[in-house]
């Protein structure tokens, strides 16, 4: 956003991670990229200067919240009046298949687990279009908008098993396993990909929603 933004305006990065902060910033500073900085903090609650921006741009960031509603409404109080907000999430499981493929393959393997509540933070609690739109309106967002976006996706075979491994409930449950578990769940995941796979890369659909309101 930075580079598209250009030398006239600034750019802020916002997340919780330490890790992810600092290698954006050493990216930033490799890469020459002066007009973007980067902070550590839970946008939910983060004391943001009001009216600080003219836009807000997430990808796959806003799903976490505990409380969606205060969060966007902060989040609201840090951008001027009219500023932009603009944010891709996660559709449904369903309409996922592969971003649900690894769990699938190692449920076997674990004890079972109870049903997700669809609404609490995670990777698919936006599912609901209706419902984002409903938290939006209640953080003080007009004209919100709640499109499909399908984005069709590659990722290196290579680079998979790094993927479904370390990434997700998935990853959680094999840092938590023992030794002889972690190797069955992993012994699975090749096969259950292959459906995915051509041509040396495992190809899909990410099924999302594009949002965007004004503040």
């Amino acid at each position: 956003m930075a580079r598209r933004v250009g030398n006239g305006g600034r750019c802020v990065g916002l997340d919780i991670s330490r890790p992810l902060v600092a290698l954006a910033t050493e990216r930033a500073r490799l890469e020459e990229v002066a007009n973007a900085s980067f902070e550590v903090g839970d946008a939910q609650a983060y004391a943001f200067a009001t009216g600080r921006f003219d836009a807000v741009v997430s990808r796959f960031g806003v799903m976490f919240f505990d409380d969606p509603v205060a969060a966007f409404t902060n989040i609201r109080q840090a951008a001027r009046r009219g500023g932009r907000l603009a944010f891709v999430a996660w559709r449904g499981p369903r309409e996922n298949d592969f971003m649900t493929t690894a769990a699938r393959a190692a449920a076997p393997f674990l004890p079972q687990a109870p049903a997700p509540d669809p609404d609490a933070p995670g990777q698919f609690a936006f599912a609901d279009g209706a419902r984002v739109r409903r938290i939006l309106e209640a953080s003080g967002w007009s004209s919100v908008k709640v499109e499909q976006a399908d984005v069709p996706c590659q990722i290196a075979e290579s680079h998979l098993m790094t993927y479904a491994t370390r990434l997700g409930p998935i990853g959680a449950a094999l840092r938590e396993a023992d030794q002889a578990t972690a190797e069955k769940i992993t012994a699975a995941l090749p096969a259950a990909f292959k459906p995915f796979m051509a041509d040396g890369k495992a190809h899909f659909i990410a099924a999302c929603w594009l949002v965007t309101a004004l503040a």
